[in-house]
């Protein structure tokens, strides 16, 4: 059988983990994504921004999630790009950044790291008690707001 091997995070220094959590802080979201049409919602941290050596940089330093740029359609526009981490990965990612984070987004990362593992199940098949539970998760989940 074949299975994927997912990429793990690496183990953040202090620094490292107060560094991105004011990236996330700033100029990152925590939220909840749908990435297939009718699929349920997955855990989401991403960072978008203009700087290409501090998006290498958090790749590097992470060691799992992906870099995309968006394509420029006009000669005056900057590249830019956005880093994303999903689902297992995104909650060990928060799980070393949620004690350094300072806005509404700890609030979301608490919430994330409490209850997402267990609103979620892993095969993604859900029973109509279980996707109730995850419906009721991404109510409280998005009213912690700014």
């Amino acid at each position: 059988m074949n299975r994927t091997k997912y990429k793990k995070v690496q183990k953040l220094s202090e620094t490292e983990r107060a560094y991105l959590a004011g990236i996330i802080d700033g100029e990152g979201t925590i939220t909840l994504t749908v990435k297939q049409k009718g699929a349920t919602r997955h855990l989401a941290v991403t960072v978008s921004g203009t700087e290409k050596t501090l998006f290498s940089y958090i790749v590097r330093c992470v060691g799992a999630g992906q870099l995309t740029h968006k394509r420029i359609y006009k000669s005056h526009h900057t590249p830019s790009y956005t880093y994303s981490i999903y689902s297992r990965q995104a909650l060990d990612l928060l799980q070393q950044v949620t004690p350094f984070l300072k806005t509404y987004k700890q609030r979301r990362a608490k919430l994330a790291l409490d209850r997402y593992l267990e609103v979620t199940p892993r095969n993604g098949k859900y029973t109509e008690l279980s996707l109730r539970e995850k419906e009721k998760f991404v109510e409280q989940f998005f009213s912690i707001l700014p």
